[in-house]
């Protein structure tokens, strides 16, 4: 169903009830995989990724070439990112086939798959002191469960959360958000408004971007644009993307703080406690 655009004008909501400027709903939790290094679940509106993380551990790949034993490091299908004298980050995603309506499953071999393989692991190359792990692989595992928009940015952000519970050294939260238009290319309105957080109906319908920043900072790590919008647009597009990321990293860094103070409460670490570590 084409999506009416004539409701913006007339009560200023969009198709799901939010003002131009209102995030869809986060909810997330770390520690879901007791047996895992790191493992968190976000949900962002109706998008739901899991993520595991293993490592850092030995690489399984030797020369920079070949593959090794099993394992996270030694898929073909995943995309990794170095840095120089540095750790290896290997993500691999994993669609479900009951994550769309049309229940398309795609292989991990899937060429928009390993867009989104690449997109995460150079922005998260960009993030991680990963030279403190020479010689070393990070692995980082998606999985979508459900799709509803905004998936790349639900995709960073999840790892960002699962790479926390970790405890890899990052400079920052790597947070990512959707920002969008109010008309298409075609219409060639200058004077139309952004939309932050697209759901999936507005993304198949609207001109829309995909912006990450590391902190609390306006520091782009993450910017994918795969629509047609003119130049003009751009600007206030990114504006308003910054301006969710850095309402995101809120909601992450409160989803830490809560989970770490139910730990000192159950008992599970000593307040106060810390690990310290040369990041030199």
């Amino acid at each position: 169903m084409p999506l009416d655009t004539s409701t913006y004008n007339l009560a200023l909501l969009r198709v799901d009830g939010r003002r131009w400027n209102d995030l869809r709903r986060l909810h997330g939790q770390i520690r879901t995989q007791a047996a895992a290094d790191g493992s968190s679940y976000l949900e962002m509106g109706n998008t739901k990724v899991m993520c595991v993380v293993t490592g850092p551990s030995e690489s399984a790949r030797r020369g920079g070439a070949g593959g090794g034993a099993g394992g996270p490091a030694a898929s073909s299908s995943s995309s990794t990112a170095t840095t120089p004298n540095g750790a290896e980050i290997a993500v691999t995603i994993v669609t479900g086939g009951f994550s769309t309506v049309d229940r398309k499953k795609r292989s991990r071999t899937d060429k928009r798959v390993q867009e989104l393989q690449a997109g995460v692991a150079k922005a998260l190359a960009g993030a991680l002191h990963a030279h403190l792990y020479p010689r070393s692989t990070i692995a980082v595992s998606l999985h979508v469960l459900s799709q509803d928009g905004s998936l790349l940015a639900c995709l960073v952000n999840a790892s960002t959360l699962a790479l926390v519970d970790a405890g890899v050294p990052m400079t920052d939260y790597l947070v990512a958000c959707t920002a969008g238009s109010t008309s298409g290319h075609g219409a060639g309105d200058e004077g139309a408004d952004p939309l932050l957080d697209l759901n999936g109906q507005e993304e198949q319908e609207l001109p829309f971007l995909t912006l990450g920043t590391l902190g609390a900072t306006d520091r782009v790590a993450l910017l994918v644009c795969e629509s047609r919008v003119q130049v003009g647009r751009l600007e206030g597009m990114m504006a308003v993307a910054a301006d969710g990321c850095g309402h995101i990293r809120a909601a992450l860094d409160r989803i830490v703080r809560d989970k770490g103070a139910q730990m000192v409460r159950e008992g599970a670490i000593a307040k106060g406690e810390s690990i310290g570590m040369d990041l030199d």
